[in-house]
């Protein structure tokens, strides 16, 4: 199994298209220890042609281009990617469907609530619903990811429930929304029979049920949107903390870092990192935290194959 990491930072990239803050402007400068990053998105494959993207990114075509692997390989129009599965249903989760409308066949899949999401939202009607299957996939059920033109992909897909909560763009007016743990935010684990990969990119806190779930992984591809709760009050770039977002803090008592610690888990990589968290910073005391911690802060490009 070959899994990409095609974006490593949270909505928006690093750099932020409207942030002059300190570190975006060391990435747009070409400082080597603020390498750029666009929004999320992950690619696996289990016999490195046919492939499997978690997370449709607004930067998906871009990152499609940078990536050969994904790019057509047979005929005037064909695509090696054979589905698109979401974790939940926000903006840099959905978007980069729009990127994939061109009369293409490949199947999206998700729990019922976030494909009622793109139901209910017409603009994915793009996706010619005769052409692009969407499949709808129960809870803690797996599933046998199959090929657009049939047989098997060699990958088994579970989505599992973690605390987290509905999109901005959905919630209601004047009222802040309730963390739940149902089909809103998922996370994924993809097995190939042999090993075990976990995509968490948002998550709110991480309960014993998480943590008996992930145990012995191979890889962990987690949730690293903010170092602190309050980082982005304290920065001057925004009102919300974390929680109120449905992130759960990379530093702290309470955080990642100490929540995994004693979890035997072969590789730890951080993904959906704010532009405002200071891991992005490589000569920051914080990115050394992490290392020293057993962790890898994900980048654009990284790569693990088990």
């Amino acid at each position: 199994m070959r899994v990409v990491i095609l974006g490593a930072a949270a909505g928006g990239g690093f750099p932020q298209w409207n942030s002059n803050a300190p570190g975006c402007r060391r990435a747009r400068a070409g400082d080597p220890a603020a390498k750029p990053r666009s929004q999320i998105s992950l690619a696996v494959s289990a016999d490195n042609t046919n492939w499997f993207v978690f997370s449709a990114s607004p930067d998906l075509r871009a990152q499609i281009e940078r990536f050969p692997f994904l790019q057509p390989k047979t005929g005037l129009r064909s695509t090696p990617i054979q589905g698109v599965v979401l974790t939940d249903g926000n903006v840099d989760a959905v978007a980069g469907l729009l990127n994939l409308r061109e009369v293409e066949a490949f199947s999206i899949f998700a729990t019922g609530t976030v494909l009622g999401v793109l139901d209910e939202n017409p603009i994915f009607e793009v996706l010619a619903r005769d052409i692009v299957r969407r499949v709808r996939v129960p809870l803690d059920e797996p599933l046998l990811l199959p090929l657009t033109k049939g047989g098997a992909s060699g990958l088994t897909l579970t989505l599992f429930a973690v605390p987290g909560k509905v999109p901005l763009y959905l919630e209601r007016p004047g009222a802040a929304p309730p963390t739940v743990e149902g089909e809103e935010t998922v996370g994924a684990e993809i097995s190939d029979g042999r090993h075990r990969v976990f995509f968490i990119p948002n998550c709110a806190r991480v309960t014993d049920k998480l943590l008996a779930r992930v145990e012995g992984a191979d890889a962990l591809f987690f949730d690293g949107t903010l170092w602190r709760d309050d980082e982005m009050i304290r920065a001057g770039i925004g009102t919300k903390t974390g929680q109120r977002m449905g992130h759960i803090s990379v530093g702290g008592p309470d955080g990642t870092l100490a929540m995994f610690e004693n979890c035997s888990i072969a590789r730890r990589i951080l993904i959906h990192i704010n532009n405002s968290n200071p891991i992005l910073l490589e000569d920051t005391l914080e990115h050394a935290a992490v290392a020293a911690a057993g962790w890898r802060v994900g980048e654009d490009g990284m790569e693990v194959e088990l």
